[in-house]
């Protein structure tokens, strides 16, 4: 192994022990760690050079599971962008994007632990073990890139995993968490290794008998259309779309059709949609580490008319505030107002996370 193929062994091994999420890798500048949100330098360590990023990057293409690996030298001429995963045995797993910039390559490596969290290790909101249990329908889960979508996705997969006798599909690029077979079997596929794209390989999972199906991203039209199909036709179907709330998730999926379709998947959205979950991740005060704050949406009555019609749309946010009590439904605000009472997050980070800084302190004196 070549000396800085073991040193790179060794950061990944220390991340895990400073609870780094990232792992960032770039020629010609310090490695560095995200931790708590912070990107940082490791200490002691000389900026990488581009002999050095080639040879992990060919480590990393060697020992995955990617397709690349299988014409190693054509495919390091013609690498720009690749996904994929690593896996350092007894530490842990990461999913790795690798890029070029200014002709040398950078590497981001997101730490993925080998077992699942749950639900309740991620301190969500007990309405989404209720949302997992889903027969069928569409359930999102959305936010900004880094917001743990994945895991979110992750601790509901092994809630119904460890409860219920089915069968589960994922589609993912590339496999994050490695789920085990407990009451469910599970078929796991990655993007680029297993199959070509997530449309193909959910028009595949359709004839591979599933209860629920993971697709790690909505990504286009096409893999819309299908998952919405899948949905219509008594399947549970999990996926993420890069949005910051439920209002905006509406309009981002319908928006990828034409004009003349957008009234016909409103109408399917709101006859498949069952839940759009929306997080952020905030610094906790209370102990190291972040935790995410939920906006919780369910479709009702009242919401599935507001997503038929586009004028409607804004009003989701006045009927999730409305819908705590009878539904489990909760805005980001309302989240953080509880974790804010309760001592996890400080007033600072509340507010600057606040839809509006001045209503969320005017909302804590009457409420």
């Amino acid at each position: 192994m070549e000396p800085v193929v073991a040193l790179f062994d060794k950061v990944l091994v220390k991340a895990k022990e400073v609870g780094a999420s990232d792992i960032h890798l770039c020629t010609g500048v310090p490695w560095r760690y995200r931790i708590n949100g912070q990107v940082v330098s490791i200490p002691a360590l000389p900026p990488l050079k581009g002999a050095e990023a080639e040879a992990i990057v060919r480590h990393v293409i060697t020992t995955s599971n990617t397709y690349l690996r299988n014409d190693l030298e054509s495919s390091m001429r013609a690498l720009m962008d690749v996904d994929c995963s690593y896996s350092l045995p007894g530490v842990s797993r990461f999913r790795v994007n690798i890029c070029r910039q200014r002709g040398s390559f950078s590497l981001v490596l997101r730490r993925i632990p080998f077992d699942s969290p749950s639900i309740t290790d991620l301190c969500l909101p007990p309405v989404i073990r209720e949302i997992a249990h889903e027969e069928r329908g569409l359930v999102l889960v959305t936010g900004i890139t880094g917001s743990g979508k994945s895991t979110t996705l992750a601790a509901m997969v092994k809630e119904i995993n460890h409860t219920r006798p089915c069968k589960i599909v994922t589609i993912e690029d590339p496999i994050e968490y490695l789920h085990t077979e407990v009451k469910a079997s599970v078929i796991q596929r990655e993007v680029g290794s297993d199959t070509e794209s997530f449309a193909k390989a959910l028009r595949a999972a359709l004839r591979q008998d599933p209860d629920i199906i993971l697709v790690g991203e909505m990504r286009d039209r096409e893999t819309i259309d299908i998952a919405l199909k899948a949905a219509e036709t008594g399947h549970l179907v999990l996926s993420t779309l890069h949005t910051m709330d439920a209002p905006k998730t509406i309009q981002r999926a319908v928006g990828v059709f034409e004009l003349s379709e957008q009234k016909t998947i409103r109408l399917r959205m709101a006859e498949s949609l069952k839940a759009v979950i929306s997080q952020r991740l905030l610094r906790r005060c209370d102990k190291p580490g972040r935790i995410a704050i939920i906006e919780v949406m369910r479709t009702t009555l009242s919401i599935q008319d507001c997503i038929e019609n586009p004028e409607k749309t804004g009003a989701i946010k006045e009927h999730i505030a409305n819908g705590r009590d009878p539904h489990g439904m909760q805005t980001f605000d309302q989240h953080l107002t509880e974790l804010y009472r309760a001592g996890v997050i400080d007033m600072e980070t509340a507010k600057a996370a606040a839809t509006s800084a001045s209503d969320f302190e005017r909302n804590l004196k009457f409420s």
